[in-house]
């Protein structure tokens, strides 16, 4: 299999970091769920969390940049952080975007009863995972039982007025496959999904993001037990699109850390892959345009990104 470096060559492509866009955040690897594809591994006994310290380091960074627009909240369960409310209020104040990636489930958690009516207040854009609207396949996915909380939970974020076409509440979904192969049309899965669950529970929601699974941490594991590695990897190589890599998120956005290290994306985050720029912590920056034009961190996992439509946290890219 060619390289992901000799890919970009082969393309002569070159892609250095554009100015910083989007921030996004992993509070921590606490989740209340252990879904089998989370590139993080998190889970209920994961223990790394963000610090205040570290909070207020990212929020005084975050009022300094003029061109981040948006900060994407992630885990773990962003939510299940104690102080995740902080954060979110700090951003809106200083008129960013915030995203909330919440596993939708968490909202039954003790301690999160008005955590719905909190997002709301805040007008917190939602991106919730929904890897299919088919029962059996999310909870082969992410456990027993998380399938009806979802569709409750869905529900509650309709009667507060997420999703609704006249609303500014937005609500997203995401998609993922089950197995070792490239998502779907998003438009086409998007109107599928539109009306199986208009149809089946009454739910709206605003767009669906498709996603490729990334080979690292659990989807690896399970790929190398099932002796489909080595395919999976040559249908991603042989799947890369020039045009979608143009648009890979890692040119403009930088990923912290629950302890406070930089990273390219959240994928290299679990890798443990240093920055482009060299390893770096938010205390080693006086500012985040100190990472424009900088070289970023590739492997071969960044073809997930790239094959077929592209991948990103905001779904396919052509």
């Amino acid at each position: 299999m060619k390289a992901f470096s000799e890919s970009l060559a082969t393309a002569g492509l070159k892609l250095d970091r554009t100015p910083v866009e989007i921030l996004q955040v992993n509070i921590g690897r606490l989740c209340n769920l252990a879904c089998h594809h989370c590139h993080v591994e998190a889970g209920p006994r994961r223990t790394e969390n963000m610090e205040s310290a570290t909070v207020d380091r990212v929020i005084e960074l975050l009022g300094k940049s003029e061109t981040i627009h948006t900060v994407d909240l992630t885990g773990g369960a962003p939510e299940l952080n104690p102080h995740f409310r902080r954060l979110v209020i700090a951003a809106r104040a200083l008129k960013k975007q915030v995203i909330d990636r919440c596993n939708l489930t968490v909202l039954y958690e003790p301690g999160q009863e008005d955590t719905a009516d909190f997002l709301k207040e805040n007008c917190v854009h939602i991106v919730a995972s929904l890897p299919c609207y088919s029962k059996k396949n999310v909870e082969q996915q992410r456990g027993r039982g998380v399938f009806d909380k979802s569709i409750e939970a869905l529900k509650l974020f309709n009667k507060l007025g997420y999703g609704k076409a006249d609303s500014n509440l937005n609500l997203d979904l995401v998609y993922n496959p089950t197995g070792p192969f490239l998502p779907p049309s998003q438009e086409k899965l998007r109107h599928d999904y539109k009306v199986e669950l208009k149809e089946l529970f009454d739910i709206e929601f605003n767009e669906l993001f498709t996603i490729t699974n990334m080979p690292i941490k659990r989807f690896l594991k399970d790929l190398e037990r099932s002796g489909k590695l080595a395919e999976y990897m040559e249908l991603l190589a042989n799947s890369f699109n020039p045009t979608a890599a143009k648009g890979i998120m890692c040119r403009s956005l930088v990923s912290i850390a629950w302890n406070g290290e930089i990273f390219d994306c959240d994928f290299n985050q679990m890798l443990e892959f240093p920055l482009g720029a060299g390893r770096k912590t938010i205390w080693d920056l006086n500012s985040f345009n100190e990472l424009e034009n900088k070289p970023i961190t590739f492997a071969n996992h960044c073809y997930a990104c790239t094959a077929g439509a592209g991948s990103s946290c905001g779904g396919s890219l052509v």
